[in-house]
């Protein structure tokens, strides 16, 4: 099954909060994503201020999430937890949804 471009914003600022601060064939292989991928998508993460590009010695980059991506997987795990309950709600129900 793929996964929506939300879910995979998701997973790249999930794999950065239980990881810190990774490079990038780090975060390929941790959230399952092709590089070209990875790259477009930590792009738009970049500009929404949800990740940060930190440098490690001279020449090394590596990804860490802002207070702000931090703030939004908060977010989205109170809403599937939401989601959970409104499901297991409807299957209680004599009508389908």
């Amino acid at each position: 099954m793929r996964r929506s471009k939300l879910e995979m914003y998701v997973d790249i600022l999930k794999v950065l909060a239980q990881r810190g601060p990774l490079k990038l064939t780090h975060i390929m292989y941790k959230a399952n994503v092709n590089c070209k991928v990875l790259k477009e998508y930590l792009d738009f993460l970049l500009k929404q201020g949800l990740v940060e590009e930190r440098m490690v010695g001279k020449s090394r980059v590596v990804y860490a999430n802002t207070a702000r991506g931090t703030t939004v997987i908060k977010y989205f795990r109170e809403v599937n937890k939401a989601l959970l309950v409104i499901e297991e709600d409807s299957k209680n129900l004599p009508f389908p949804y």
